[in-house]
């Protein structure tokens, strides 16, 4: 059983990652503006927190064994959370990523394809950026799980499968449920495979 704190734990990806933890007994503390609207489930202690307040998340990060970020792009600052996780003294480190920054080509990622929406590319290229500051840690053992192209509500199947940096599509098309990520998500906790890595997870 390991101490897990989830930033974002009553959010779409956010609210199955925590399930996922939970079911297989790990101890999770939440770290959200509101926590009342955080599930409430055994093992699982909800805590209000504000992820513009560098110190104030560091002292409810300090002592666990890994951090979970599932927030939202362009409600965050990557610069403040990584010095919060730094400053909590926890090393291992694990963000929701996002699909925009997988290649699709050698040399040509989803993000600068012709028609990736534009009601997207904003918080797209927010991930991507925050990829690339996660690539310059040496000092944390950091790990970016970006999703396929269609994230959404789903089945709990168990299976799919693991890539790296290359967007992952079959007949159907480039998707994976969030309840499928979470296994993904919390399989990476249990059995660090990509530290300082990003890898990504499709049917």
């Amino acid at each position: 059983m390991a101490r897990i704190a989830l930033i974002g734990a009553s959010g779409n990806v956010g609210s199955r990652i925590l399930r996922e933890l939970a079911s297989r007994g790990h101890s999770v503390t939440t770290i959200d503006r509101n926590p009342d609207k955080v599930e409430r489930l055994d093992g699982v202690k909800a805590q209000a927190g504000d992820i513009r307040d560098c110190e104030g998340l560091a002292a409810l990060l300090k002592g666990h064994d890994a951090v979970v970020s599932a927030l939202r792009f362009l409600i965050s600052n990557p610069a403040i959370l990584i010095r919060a996780v730094r400053l909590s003294g926890v090393k291992r480190y694990l963000v929701v990523g996002g699909a925009a920054s997988l290649e699709v080509a050698p040399g040509a990622i989803l993000l600068h394809t012709p028609d990736f929406p534009e009601i997207y590319r904003d918080e797209a290229t927010s991930g991507a950026q925050f990829l690339g500051l996660l690539r310059e840690i040496e000092d944390l053992e950091w790990t970016f799980l970006s999703p396929s192209a269609l994230f959404v509500p789903g089945e709990r199947t168990g299976d799919f499968r693991l890539g790296k940096d290359q967007l992952l599509s079959n007949d159907n098309g480039s998707s994976i449920s969030y309840e499928d990520y979470a296994i993904a998500l919390v399989d990476e906790i249990e059995n660090p495979q990509h530290v300082r890595q990003r890898f990504t997870v499709g049917y």
